[in-house]
């Protein structure tokens, strides 16, 4: 038996990435799921894992599109048992060259779209007696790199705050909800980001990125019942390098 048979999983950002990662791992645990994503991609994640994903177009900063998405898990699945909200843009500057426009657009994605797929999370699994969420933050949101992320930081620490909220909100409604923060994971982006500076690979203390897999695994451990008693929590997924940061 999987650790998410007969479980219903929405996972954004899924046409690459962490978010890809995890939803192949989800469904050799057994899940269904819905892959949503803005490119494209979520088609091509859906025809290479088959029936048990349904690829769902969204722009998770629109809340119609967000709704959309839900309706169409509950619609193909009955049901929404797992929401990873790991959709998720990166751009910097320092803070007195950061344009308005720039603050706007990250602040849509990685956060607003955080919060609207927490909210419509939240109203979908109350319905089926709960569940658990599972944010994207990052390491940019607990200690700082020195690497010009000051709005794209803000952001990612709205996303804890948020996942606290609802953590401590919803406990009796049945629903978990904890954060991640990614390092470096050598995902196509992040093995971009190494490929332009080989050094990031010494930041970690075990000294080399991580892998999506990596990431989806303890995601996968986090929206199972084997983490039936965890809510409120951002974990560091960084080999180390916020130990060093700190």
């Amino acid at each position: 038996m999987g650790d998410m048979d007969g479980k219903v999983a929405v996972i954004t950002g899924a046409g690459a990435g962490m978010a890809k990662a995890c939803a192949e791992l989800f469904v050799r645990h057994g899940a269904k799921v819905v892959a949503a994503d803005i490119s494209g991609k979520e088609k091509d994640t859906a025809a290479e894992l088959g029936e048990a994903v349904v690829p769902v177009h969204c722009d998770v900063s629109r809340e119609d599109q967000v709704v959309a998405m839900f309706d169409t898990a509950v619609r193909e699945f009955g049901r929404v048992d797992a929401v990873l909200n790991v959709a998720g843009i990166a751009d910097g500057a320092p803070l007195a060259d950061s344009t308005l426009e720039m603050y706007d657009r990250i602040m849509a994605v990685d956060l607003k779209g955080v919060f609207l797929g927490t909210k419509h999370g939240i109203r979908a699994m109350r319905a089926t007696g709960g569940g658990a969420i599972v944010n994207w933050a990052s390491l940019a949101a607990l200690a700082t790199s020195g690497a010009y992320a000051g709005v794209y930081s803000a952001a990612k620490a709205g996303v804890i705050a948020l996942t606290r909220a609802a953590a401590t909100e919803y406990a009796t409604d049945g629903i978990r909800a904890n954060s991640l923060c990614p390092g470096i994971i050598l995902t196509d982006m992040g093995q971009h980001a190494v490929r332009a500076a080989p050094e990031k690979l010494q930041k970690p203390a075990m000294r080399r990125g991580g892998t999506p897999q990596e990431v989806a695994e303890l995601a996968l451990f986090l929206a199972s019942e084997r983490s039936s008693y965890l809510t409120g929590l951002a974990i560091p997924v960084d080999g180390g390098w916020g130990s060093l940061l700190r």
